[in-house]
């Protein structure tokens, strides 16, 4: 689950870890209240108007913005809610912004020059720990430098079991060429910030540009924070700020009847009844001539709710030419899964595309025969072999 930028600011305040401070608002009246609010607080007329949407590179697309009076944060926020803001990460069309973030300047002058890095916490599946990837050319263009510039990116590698130790904290303060007050900052500032990762469960936080202030403080101007979805059951007041409205509306009605839905760019839509047999059946649509339009498992309990479901979720993708049904029948009997297709299939009423229902297992042949039976346009089989030369014949 991903969280907006100041939602991952709060949850990382939480854990001590300094940021940048900001007030959410909706429009343009809060945000001229917000920016004098910031005034008072912290003795500058300057802030930083920033649109909240769930993708990177919003300052290159014009959602970050400088204002210079809390009039002119009125006037930014005023062009920035409202508009389709494009990214590299949006789609084509971009997404609207439905709220604003005013944050105080923190690039006021001081005794020391200031300077941004980058920071960021994953999951390493490969080493089974998590890593700590970092840089002292933080900012909009980290991916620049991380292409042309490799030696630049750095990796400090974490032990589950032992956590971060305080001489690691200490070696990412080290490369990024820090020293004094600031050294210590930095040190601190990593170690709050792992705290925080373990903490909440998170498979992600990017922290670009963490900022060493002209004062040598070390604080999170920005944060990417993506949670781990099977960890929400532990943090419901986390799980309480998802944002529906910035996913993709399938994906959300999909997570509502409780199926495992991805949505990818093929033109043959899969139903399928557990992980391993679904990336089987996305290999099998490749060999048949197609390409896999969705990984759509719909578990154990593949009633005619279910299926019914899952094939409204399907079929709202308009690039689907076939649906390829392929259940294993172990703890579902084939011939209820078949009956839940047929009665599917008729509540849904005219399906425009050929639907191909492969049943295996525990009354297969029952199934085919009551799909054979139906009198509606769906092809039975029962072999994977059978299924794959259906698939191909139907997208000829």
């Amino acid at each position: 689950m991903n969280l907006h930028e100041y939602q991952g600011k709060e949850l990382l305040k939480s854990y001590g870890v300094k940021i940048q401070e900001g007030i959410l608002v909706h429009n343009a009246e809060e945000a001229v209240a917000a920016a004098e609010k910031l005034k008072s607080d912290y003795n500058s007329d300057w802030c930083v108007v920033k649109a909240q949407i769930h993708a990177g590179g919003r300052g290159k697309g014009g959602g970050v913005k400088l204002a210079k009076s809390p009039e002119q944060a009125g006037e930014l926020a005023g062009q920035i809610i409202g508009m389709m803001l494009k990214t590299p990460q949006t789609p084509p069309d971009g997404k609207l912004v439905r709220k604003a973030l005013v944050a105080q300047d923190v690039y006021y002058p001081g005794p020391n020059e200031t300077q941004e890095y980058y920071i960021s916490i994953l999951t390493d599946r490969g080493r089974g720990g998590n890593v700590i990837v970092y840089s002292p050319d933080g900012g909009m263009d980290i991916e620049k430098v991380a292409a042309e510039t490799p030696e630049r990116v750095f990796k400090e590698f974490i032990d589950p079991l032992l956590g971060l130790r305080p001489f690691q904290a200490a070696k990412v303060a080290f490369n990024l060429g820090l020293t004094g007050q600031a050294f210590k900052e930095m040190r601190t500032f990593v170690q709050k910030l792992y705290e925080a990762f373990v903490g909440s469960d998170a498979s992600l936080f990017e922290i670009n540009p963490c900022l060493k202030t002209s004062d040598d403080r070390i604080i999170a101007v920005d944060s990417k924070v993506v949670l781990d979805n099977n960890g929400l059951f532990r943090h419901p007041d986390l799980a309480a700020q998802r944002d529906k409205s910035e996913e993709d509306p399938t994906d959300v009605e999909a997570k509502e009847y409780d199926l495992n839905y991805v949505k990818l760019d093929g033109n043959v839509g899969c139903m399928v009844n557990g992980a391993g047999l679904a990336m089987a059946t996305m290999d099998l649509i490749k060999l048949s001539g197609g390409d896999p339009a969705n990984f759509l498992d719909v578990g154990g309990t593949a009633d005619a709710e279910r299926v019914e479901n899952a094939m409204r979720i399907i079929l709202k993708d308009p690039n689907v030419k076939a649906i390829l049904i392929n259940i294993f029948g172990g703890i579902v009997r084939c011939d209820r899964v078949a009956q839940g297709v047929v009665d599917a299939y008729r509540s849904i009423g005219n399906i425009p595309v050929p639907v191909i229902v492969r049943l295996q297992g525990t009354n297969a042949d029952i199934a085919k025969k009551i799909i054979d039976e139906s009198g509606l346009e769906v092809r039975g089989a029962v072999e994977f072999q059978e299924a794959a030369d259906l698939v191909s014949k139907v997208l000829q």
